[in-house]
């Protein structure tokens, strides 16, 4: 008989296994997806035409693998690739594949809207009514804006930090400090990650900074940005593999956003024979021994429950979830520590404007204003809103009226808080009144807006999170069990890390190896498969 994988999640870990195993092995997948949407946090939703990128997702990647599968998927579009230079095995990208005789050919994309654009990067921070290059960097430009005195500080507390830095690095604190100086910290970082993370920073661990920001410091900024002003003129590799992920100039990204290339690829497995079981929640795991038998799935159209054999387990549910479903005699300790795994979660409002306009601090008066940023961090103080997209600058494809600015304001907070417990109404005009209060819209200008609320958006580096590996260790018993994913792993991972734990981990069955350590050493900025050689 076939062998089967139960995939829990369709979003790009769980899709990518299914994609995997389709094109390497016998095995048959079957996808559930307790939503009504495919992608995962990486889904696309389209609002009257104009479409929300949740949280924003540059297609950006160290790894080759990454990168050719994306565009095995999703091609350039042409005026993409005759401008950039992409050197992989050529000076222009080329991407190889089977053809039925055996022989192989250039991909060449036949649908005009399924392709990749080449998409500019500009994230700033917004602070005191004033923009400021993200990372921050001690350039003219920042201190200018800072003042004298203030850029005192900052030289005086960076070069303290770099002389005596704090060790060991017991709290997120700490390892911002060592990096930048305590006046930096306090100004650009503190409150900024407190906003997202809801806790103080001294109550985060260090390996948050170890996953996100790992590589950034303001000398790797200043020597960057010198490099980049030197590099102007010569053509550009999308690849750009020795700058730091916080750091990069361009990206790719989707014509209609990320959840079109993820809709595609569950076109393209569904059409190969996987099973993509929509609205089915996962409510029990039945075990025998150290191994999975079968998934209890509860079809939210028809109030059924659905048992699912299978030889395979792929796991992208948040563990907290996984842990609780378990039917078997699951450790006290691990039943605990899963229990008080914490994660925060996301509200998005999309606005949509005449046009961005801008404050003058003396005159009150607002002139429209023409933004290039794909993000902006707010730093403001006292509004709650924490960063805006610009979604026309992620693709102009993503908004039906060219003529338009279509903006997303982004907040971080917990299911069950005052915020979230919010009507639709009450947040649409929290984020109007807050967009306007920073100065960078008028409430005449609105057109239109939105709500959606996305639960566990990012799993968090506190609470029980100290001891996680009590809870790896029990579950890696399990040997047809593989945990993938952001949420399936409880690592705050970018997309091309969840789909590189797929990836190992369907090389680990067809390999026949049984060791998951290759699964969990991918990691955000600190592992690529290229840095090992």
């Amino acid at each position: 008989m076939q062998k089967k994988a139960i995939i829990i999640g369709a979003g790009p870990a769980g899709l990518t296994a299914a994609y995997e195993l389709l094109q390497r092995t016998d095995i048959m997948p079957i996808i559930l997806e307790k939503s009504t949407d495919i992608g995962g946090i990486s889904k696309t939703v389209n609002y009257k035409g104009n479409r929300i990128d949740i949280g924003g997702h540059r297609f950006f990647s160290k790894s080759d693998r990454v990168m050719d599968w994306w565009m095995t998927v999703m091609p350039l579009d042409k005026e993409a690739a005759e401008i950039f230079t992409i050197s992989y095995q050529q000076k222009t990208r080329e991407v190889k594949v089977p053809q039925k005789n055996g022989e192989t050919d250039t991909l060449v994309a036949e649908n005009p809207d399924l392709v990749m654009l080449v998409r500019k990067r500009l994230s700033r921070i917004y602070f005191l009514k004033k923009f400021f290059t993200y990372p921050i960097q001690l350039s003219i430009d920042t201190l200018r804006k800072l003042g004298i005195i203030t850029t005192i500080r900052i030289m005086i507390s960076y070069l303290y930090a770099q002389l005596f830095p704090k060790k060991p690095e017991k709290s997120l604190e700490d390892f911002m400090i060592n990096r930048f100086g305590k006046t930096l910290y306090l100004l650009f970082f503190k409150h900024y990650t407190e906003k997202v993370w809801g806790v103080p920073c001294n109550e985060i661990s260090a390996e948050w900074g170890a996953q996100r920001i790992k590589g950034i410091s303001i000398g790797k900024a200043i020597a960057h940005a010198a490099k980049a002003a030197w590099n102007a003129s010569k053509p550009k590799d999308i690849k750009q593999k020795n700058v730091e992920t916080s750091l990069i100039e361009q990206f790719l990204y989707p014509k209609h956003g990320p959840g079109q290339l993820w809709e595609e690829v569950a076109r393209q497995v569904t059409s190969q024979g996987a099973t993509l079981l929509m609205q089915h929640d996962v409510v029990g795991i039945r075990t025998e021994g150290n191994r999975i038998t079968a998934i209890e799935a509860l079809d939210k159209t028809t109030g059924e429950t659905t048992v699912l054999e299978g030889d395979y387990f792929f796991s992208t549910m948040p563990v907290q979830e996984l842990v609780a479903g378990i039917k078997a005699d699951v450790p006290a300790n691990v039943r605990e520590i899963a229990a008080g795994l914490q994660y925060r979660d996301f509200i998005t409002i999309g606005i949509l404007l005449k046009n961005l306009s801008f404050e003058d601090a003396k005159t009150r008066s607002h002139q429209p204003i023409t933004l290039n940023d794909t993000w902006i961090y707010i730093q403001e103080k006292d509004v709650k809103v924490g960063r805006l997209q610009l979604f026309n600058n992620w693709s102009p494809f993503m908004v039906k009226d060219p003529d338009t600015t279509w903006v997303g304001m982004e907040y971080f907070c917990n299911k069950g808080d005052d915020f979230w417990e919010l009507t639709d109404n009450e947040i649409r005009e929290t984020a109007i009144h807050e967009l306007c209060k920073i100065g960078l819209a008028r409430k005449e200008d609105v057109l239109d807006a939105t709500v959606l609320r996305m639960e566990k958006t990012y799993p968090a580096y506190f609470g029980t999170y100290t001891r996680f590996d009590e809870i790896r260790h029990y579950l890696d018993t399990f040997g047809n069990l593989f945990l993938v994913g952001r949420n399936g792993m409880h690592k705050y991972n970018n997309s091309d890390h969840s789909m590189l734990t797929a990836m190992v981990a369907v090389d680990n069955i067809a390999a026949g190896i049984t060791d998951k350590a290759n699964i969990w050493s991918i990691n955000t900025e600190q592992e690529y498969h290229e840095e090992k050689k």
